[in-house]
């Protein structure tokens, strides 16, 4: 039995964890369960779960746990902060870690799970997207597998050849083909695009995701990041990397080889399918999704990103081109305009503004210590609050 710690619960990845993980009752048993301020949704996991430990991003959301659980489960130790999160992924009996917390907040917990030689469940990409390098060379380092959860990212493991870690042509394959459903805006008048509310932005047409990953499908910043890990992921560049438009959401990305042959994964838009081969892999087990229906599905549709529509994109493969901090600085400038526009500070259209100007105003540099990866980070979030508009 697989003893297995979900960073981040009660989003929609620990929950489908969670329900893969209640579907194997004899491989499976969980030791540690985060959340951020979800403190009724963690107590509820906890009651059914009983895991060993529980993890509150905030002292008060701890505190509020503790209490919450203190008459039906004493058991469970409660702690807070970055270093509970990072104290539960690297637990001995953790021999599993699902890293699901969303952004940059993700990053040291799923960092301390690799050091700890784990399986690292990746669902976080802006780990990667972040300290990409010093990532990747921890876990060599230390002996950890990194499993892709992203639908995508987990498609492309699927086709990819044994060996693949020596470099894509050492093993025959010419190129990866990254699928994107192209969000709720793909065919909106781009002169409407400005109106956008956060309430349309988050409406996505085939994934239920957070917020955050939601505004980032509706900008394809989503798939920017998604390019950026891919490069590490699979030992590539990106001009190795195709993204294609294919709304129906039903092939989760192919590979090209050599000779011409394209593998493609395929499957319901059901993220249990990729934590399910990732949990179990290389075996396959029962995923609760149900089986694809071809005839409903009907036909497949393909085309190409229209980089004018989604500049964000754009900016994602301009900073992996500059390499170093810009993917941090990219990353970090996002998180700030995309909390700006939920909020209702910023405009949709105005997102990709701000992150520009950001990368413009900070010159990338050697991202090889994570003390000058946080530091670009930091310095990345105060210029790009600074870059939107004040309320006049």
């Amino acid at each position: 039995m697989k003893g297995l710690t979900v960073l981040g619960a009660t989003g929609s990845i620990g929950v489908s964890t969670l329900d893969v993980a209640a579907r194997h009752p004899d491989r499976y048993r969980v030791v540690a369960l985060t959340a951020n301020r979800d403190v009724e949704g963690l107590a509820r996991q906890c009651l059914r779960f009983r895991p060993e430990y529980a993890v509150m991003a905030h002292e008060a959301s701890a505190r509020a746990l503790a209490g919450r659980l203190r008459a039906e489960a004493p058991g469970i130790r409660v702690l807070a902060g970055v270093e509970g999160l990072e104290t539960v992924s690297r637990l001995p009996q953790a021999d599993y870690v699902m890293a699901a917390i969303v952004g940059a907040a993700g990053l040291m917990p799923a960092l301390a799970a690799v050091r700890a030689g784990k399986r690292l469940l990746l669902a976080n990409k802006e780990a990667l997207v972040i300290s990409g390098a010093l990532f990747m060379q921890e876990a060599q380092r230390h002996g950890a597998e990194i499993l892709p959860i992203d639908s995508e990212h987990n498609a492309v493991f699927q086709c990819m050849p044994p060996g693949f870690a020596g470099g894509l042509s050492g093993v025959g394959v010419r190129r990866i083909l990254l699928t994107a459903s192209g969000g709720p805006f793909r065919n909106v008048p781009a002169q409407e695009l400005a109106r956008v509310t956060p309430e349309q932005a988050c409406a996505h047409p085939n994934w239920d995701m957070g917020p955050k990953i939601s505004v980032d499908s509706a900008t394809m910043m989503n798939k920017g990041l998604e390019v950026i890990e891919a490069c590490w992921l699979f030992h590539t560049q990106p001009d190795r990397i195709q993204v294609v438009l294919h709304p129906q959401s039903v092939i989760h990305s192919m590979v090209e080889y050599r000779d011409g042959s394209v593998l493609a994964q395929m499957g319901n838009p059901d993220m249990r399918i990729p934590i399910a081969h990732a949990l179990a892999w290389p075996e396959r087990i029962e995923s609760g999704a149900g089986s694809l229906d071809l005839f409903r599905v009907a036909q497949l549709d393909f085309e190409a990103p229209d980089l004018q529509r989604f500049p964000c994109l754009a900016l994602a493969y301009q900073a992996i081109e500059q390499g170093g901090t810009a993917p941090a600085v990219l990353n970090a400038a996002n998180e700030v305009a995309v909390a700006a526009f939920l909020d209702g500070r910023l405009g949709f259209t105005a997102i990709p503004e701000v992150i520009a100007a950001t990368l413009s105003a900070i010159p990338a540099t050697d991202a090889n210590d994570l003390e000058g990866i946080l530091e670009v980070d930091a310095r990345a979030r105060s210029v790009a609050e600074r870059k939107i508009p004040r309320p006049v």
